[in-house]
């Protein structure tokens, strides 16, 4: 019988990438794409001393950020953790075979990556993993995964970590289409083996978020780097989806320069280093993050009503069994519904491949979703199976920040930051 996809992926045992293929790759995208990014390294401690194997994380700030904290420590090689649903795409499964990449379902747990990456710390080899689970959709960081402390203590390796400024930079979640400009990546010794047996699993955690923790927009306030680009501004309406000036919500448009709501012409122009430039009479804010977090603040207010409920017409697509997703797309859409959620937990009702589709997850094993572009859509997964969601409005974003919250309000483990 032949084999699915998933099958090919499980089945399959890792090695280290080939010695000479990892560094014909990792050389030919050194002097030529990551050479337009003027890159800036830093050593407080060098990975390149470490004789055995290590693992070397880093805050994910961009989809770039493979190549920004792998080329300066040419030639060790590593095997890095990638989203799962990215090795059904056609245009990256010969790549990640060749690199012998790592899939890991995001914000679920998942044996098959853990016991690949044990495996491959016996042998020797190093792994690269971004425990934040996801490119930076605001700018700025986010919490370490769940878990991520319990993984690094079960490698039981040592940790480096490396910390990237400018790169969201260089493709922002609202339009990944690559700007050039500087990027800086210091590295450092995160943990020894000594280390990882002495400190809880708590106290790790709250290391790897001190150490991770960044915010792009705040970082070029005072270097003003930019970043070449025809449209800084396109699509940032993805990311600010709330005026500040009315209240109104999914409405407000932008273009290649500037951000605007039609129902009271706030407005903002921004430059290319992602200055934002009111317009007479706007309210905004100094940055996209704080304006993103200022959304995050109202979505909070909300919540606290105990009949809150949020929901939309979606879509849904599904990865593909046999063929793989071709021309970029990040799943098939199989059917559409209406996604809901509310203090009681998440649900979906509608068609799939044209019968009655429905499922429920709880808030507490919802900390948040993945988004596999830009952010006009998310994804999670029920019941090991990868579901996508795509809104008929420009409410991305808006569900992101209301299940993040709901989960925490109700008890589930992936709190924000400690004050």
């Amino acid at each position: 019988m032949k084999m699915t996809i998933e099958e090919k992926l499980h089945s399959k045992e890792l090695k280290k990438p080939n010695l000479f293929i990892y560094n014909l790759l990792a050389y030919f995208w050194k002097f030529t794409v990551a050479k337009k990014y003027h890159i800036h390294y830093s050593f407080i401690d060098n990975p390149k001393k470490e004789k055995g194997p290590y693992i070397l994380l880093s805050n994910h700030a961009s989809r770039l950020d493979y190549m920004f904290v792998a080329i300066p420590l040419l030639p060790q090689r590593f095997n890095f953790v990638a989203g799962y649903n990215e090795f059904f795409r056609s245009h990256l499964k010969g790549i990640f075979g060749l690199l012998q990449e790592i899939p890991k379902k995001n914000f679920t747990p998942d044996v098959y990556p853990v016991i690949q990456m044990k495996k491959l710390v016996k042998k020797g080899g190093r792994i690269c993993l971004f425990p934040e689970g996801m490119s930076s959709i605001s700018g700025g960081s986010q919490p370490v995964a769940l878990g991520s402390a319990k993984l690094l203590k079960f490698l039981n390796v040592p940790v480096y970590v490396s910390h990237i400024d400018g790169g969201y930079l260089t493709s922002p979640k609202y339009n990944i289409k690559e700007r050039h400009g500087k990027v800086y990546v210091t590295y450092k010794k995160l943990f020894n083996i000594e280390d990882l047996a002495k400190y809880s699993v708590d106290e790790i955690t709250d290391i790897l978020n001190k150490e991770i923790h960044t915010d792009d927009y705040e970082f070029n306030l005072s270097k003003q780097i930019t970043y070449k680009s025809k449209e800084i501004a396109k699509n940032i309406h993805q990311l600010l989806y709330k005026c500040p000036k009315c209240g109104k919500e999914f409405i407000s448009i932008s273009d290649e320069e500037s951000w605007m709501c039609p129902s009271c012409g706030n407005k903002f122009y921004l430059d290319n280093a992602y200055n934002i430039i009111p317009t007479k009479d706007s309210v905004t804010f100094k940055t996209p993050k704080l304006w993103y977090d200022y959304e995050r603040n109202e979505v909070k207010k909300e919540i606290a009503n105990p009949d809150f409920y949020f929901e939309d017409e979606v879509d849904i697509g599904f990865l593909p069994k046999y063929k793989y997703l071709k021309h970029q797309a990040t799943s098939n859409i199989e059917g559409k519904g209406i996604l809901r959620i509310d203090h009681n937990g998440i649900t979906f009702k509608g068609v799939r491949n044209d019968k009655d589709f429905e499922f429920k997850l709880t808030l507490k094993e919802t900390p948040t979703y993945g988004m596999c572009t830009d952010a006009s859509r998310f994804y999670t997964f029920v019941g090991g199976e990868f579901i996508e969601f795509y809104p008929r409005r420009n409410s991305v974003i808006k569900w992101f920040l209301v299940t993040e919250e709901l989960h925490r309000l109700h008890g589930g483990l992936w709190q924000d930051y400690k004050k």
